[in-house]
């Protein structure tokens, strides 16, 4: 940080670091910019990100975030019981819902299994997995962690618990994006999109 911002300021920029894809430039112009033009509105984020740590809470059904007991969608009658997508965030079912292609539940990890960080089954919530499987009217569980080294072994791990069930696990397709040229993608990629390639007959 610059010394010659004051050491409140220099407070606010280090927490909007936390922000992902925030450096220490756009923290500080971010931090500057608030108190400098928008008083009122950096008042108002303070007052909306104060109340939402104190309402968010996890749904006791899925862990994805909600001010109620259950989220919207596990209280939603419409959804389908019978599957089960698992996820590694909340911005995960985000993505999914903005779809409308997916009318079943979640369950969100809220990270991955990474043994050097200390994040093990019990931290992501692997108990709770395994309960709701074995309670609930599941038939399939789809696997829908990210393509990393951790994202591939979560979904391992959770493909394992689900077969001892005896449910149907499936993975969903990661490869080649709509409108993608192939000489632009990478070797993980497309190696990808060969292992995820479906029959056309």
């Amino acid at each position: 940080m610059s010394g010659r911002l004051t050491p409140s300021i220099d407070q606010l920029v280090k927490c909007l670091r936390y922000l992902p894809g925030v450096g220490p430039k756009s923290a500080t112009r971010m931090a500057l910019h608030l108190l400098e033009r928008n008083q009122d509105r950096a008042a108002e984020l303070a007052i909306a990100l104060s109340e939402a740590l104190t309402r968010v809470k996890r749904c006791t059904c899925c862990q994805n975030f909600t001010e109620e007991e259950l989220c919207a969608i596990c209280s939603d009658p419409r959804r389908t019981e019978k599957q089960i997508c698992v996820v590694e965030s909340p911005t995960d079912v985000v993505a999914f819902e903005q779809t409308s292609a997916y009318r079943g539940r979640y369950f969100v990890l809220m990270g991955h299994l990474s043994p050097i960080d200390g994040i093990g089954p019990r931290e992501i919530g692997m108990d709770k997995l395994q309960s709701r499987l074995h309670e609930a009217e599941v038939e399939e569980v789809i696997l829908a962690t990210n393509p990393t080294v951790e994202g591939e072994a979560t979904a391992h791990y959770v493909a394992e618990i689900a077969k001892s069930l005896n449910l149907t696990v499936s993975r969903i397709a990661h490869g080649i994006p709509v409108g993608g040229e192939l000489g632009m993608l990478d070797a993980g990629t497309l190696s990808h999109a060969l292992e995820g390639r479906k029959s056309l007959l």
